[in-house]
């Protein structure tokens, strides 16, 4: 098979090559690889200037040694507290408070939770008798935070021991700064095939991504899995909006008070992802969804120079609506395009792109890998390299183009389980769409 794929791309001529490829060429090539790993070289040629700054950084932070509130909101998280609270005991910053809410839970979590307080393993344990969703859990806890800054974590969590160390000095680098986000990876990476390819997607797409954004001023949202934000500012937006996308949305938020949103590449979360095709379907639905849902309505005025216009902000809204938006749709257009004009060839030329596709993805693993602080325990995921690009290059855009055509035109994530109802309609009433 492949000797037939070899010889048709031998066949070609530069015109028909780039007829054929002209979305890989003109729209993912510049964007992907060239931009991305051009902005790479010049982050690290910068990390390796600023030693000394970052180190005078350091020594601000460690003179202040500020009070810092974790929260970990959730609901029947109670078999992952422990674990959680075990993590941060080996911290090496430890000027902390911990803050668990148990949100509506109908599992152990109020034994576990009241356990650990009882203990002293964690300062504060507060509980919603009814599930009010993760914004409204995520604001009691701010109710009862003490901290300058507030790291928000997933109760199934785990941190490096220097992470909340690196996350909380990146605020004393720059006095602009209001939120940092953490680096996460999959720590169940070899349960099943969709962790295995959700480890690759979180090693290269989405770390080198937040590198990239972050490096030029318009990273666009900080995870609720590892995040840290100004506490001062967190209460000053009155925290989190309710409804799904919680994340983009409150990330946004800063950005239109004109704070920097940064990324913190060496501050590391190991945490979960769904084992299984269809939660995980599920769940990038729902991310998706958020797109639409905040930077094409809620947040609109960011495009309007009479309102909160601010041209990094814009920029980031934009660039999150063209490369994600946009061209998912552009390339549905792509595909009907090669299967009407070139029918005959169709199932050669899809077999081809993913060939291209799998010589670039190794090539950026290997950057990827040299660049890793864990690099043998992560060589293996080389092996699903063919499959990550199917992965990515297929599965990912078909749930993109079902999302964004799922809210635009029904409103969906107003009705996503993952969120209580009474929440997503007291959104909608509020007109927080």
């Amino acid at each position: 098979m492949w000797e037939v794929v070899f010889d048709y791309f031998d066949s070609m001529t530069p015109d028909q090559f780039v007829r054929t490829y002209w979305y890989l060429i003109f729209l993912e090539l510049p964007r992907y690889l060239f931009l991305d790993y051009m902005v790479l070289l010049l982050y690290y040629l910068r990390r390796f200037s600023m030693k000394k700054t970052y180190k005078e950084a350091q020594y601000r932070f460690w003179s202040e040694s500020p009070l810092v509130t974790i929260m970990a909101p959730g609901k029947n998280e109670g078999k992952n507290l422990y674990k959680l609270v075990k993590s941060l005991e080996d911290q090496t910053y430890q000027n902390f408070e911990i803050i668990i809410v148990d949100d509506g839970s109908d599992d152990d979590t109020p034994i576990i939770g009241n356990s650990l307080l009882k203990a002293g393993l964690i300062d504060v344990f507060l509980r919603n008798e009814v599930r009010g969703g993760k914004a409204s859990a995520a604001n009691l806890a701010l109710r009862y935070s003490k901290g300058k800054y507030v790291v928000h974590l997933d109760a199934d969590s785990s941190l490096d021991r220097n992470a909340i160390e690196r996350i909380i000095t990146r605020f004393y680098l720059d006095p602009e700064i209001g939120c940092v986000g953490g680096n996460l990876k999959v720590r169940n990476a070899k349960e099943s095939m969709a962790a295995t390819l959700q480890a690759m997607e979180y090693l290269s797409s989405i770390s080198v991504g937040r590198i990239v954004t972050s490096y030029l001023g318009i990273y666009r949202i900080i995870s609720g899995a590892f995040g840290a934000f100004r506490t001062d500012v967190l209460k000053r937006i009155g925290g989190w909006d309710i409804g799904p996308g919680l994340d983009g949305d409150v990330t946004q938020k800063f950005q239109k008070l004109g704070y920097k949103v940064v990324f913190e590449d060496r501050a590391i979360c190991l945490t979960s992802v769904p084992v299984k095709f269809k939660t995980l379907t599920k769940q990038r639905l729902r991310w998706n969804k958020s797109t639409v849902r905040f930077r094409l309505r809620k947040h609109i005025d960011v495009f309007l120079p009479t309102a909160n216009f601010k041209f990094t902000t814009f920029f980031s809204s934009l660039e999150n609506i063209v490369f994600n938006v946009v061209f998912s749709f552009l390339w549905i257009v792509y595909l009907f395009d090669i299967l009407w004009n070139f029918t005959d060839t169709f199932a050669l030329i899809i077999v081809t792109k993913l060939a291209i596709y799998t010589v670039i993805s190794y090539l950026q693993f290997f950057v990827l890998i040299a660049l890793s602080e864990r690099w043998r325990s992560e060589l293996w995921l080389g092996l699903y390299i063919p499959l990550e690009t199917i992965y990515n290059g297929y599965y990912m855009r078909f749930i993109r183009v079902m999302a964004y055509i799922k809210e635009m035109y029904f409103y969906s994530s107003y009705k996503d389980v993952w969120n209580p109802a009474k929440t997503s309609d007291k959104a909608l009433d509020h007109g927080k769409l």
